[in-house]
């Protein structure tokens, strides 16, 4: 079974020791967890959850762009959230990018691995 990384070109990424996803197979992409960071590594929208969802999702688009997909190819999403009432009333946001009903899971967790942090996204997604 053949696994590559997948690597974007944003500044911050450069410093961390994982990749934004890895390759199986040339089949099927997982993605790291994907946060609302800005290409020089800042937390987007502090205080703003729909903010946060918005890059999330921009940021997994990059991810999924790197290997030719696009959020059409996304199979499950998992989301963590610190405040699932607040992200509920964003539904538009993200369900704009639940394309053929993929599968999908949303937890509520104490803290996420910044404090300014408030959403997180991870996806499974084919390779065309």
């Amino acid at each position: 079974m053949s696994r590559e990384p997948v690597h974007i070109d944003k500044p911050w990424v450069k410093k961390i020791a994982f990749a934004q996803g890895v390759t199986v197979d040339g089949k099927l992409l997982f993605s790291s967890g994907i946060t609302a960071r800005a290409p020089d590594g800042s937390v987007v929208g502090v205080g703003d959850i729909r903010k946060q969802i918005e890059t999330c999702f921009s940021n997994l688009g990059d991810v999924l762009r790197a290997v030719d997909a696009d959020f059409k190819d996304v199979v499950k999403y998992t989301m963590y959230t610190t405040d699932i009432d607040a992200f509920r009333e964003h539904t538009d946001v993200y369900t704009a990018h639940f394309i053929d009903h993929p599968a999908s899971t949303l937890v509520e967790v104490s803290k996420l691995a910044h404090p300014d942090m408030t959403v997180e996204i991870e996806a499974v997604a084919r390779i065309p």
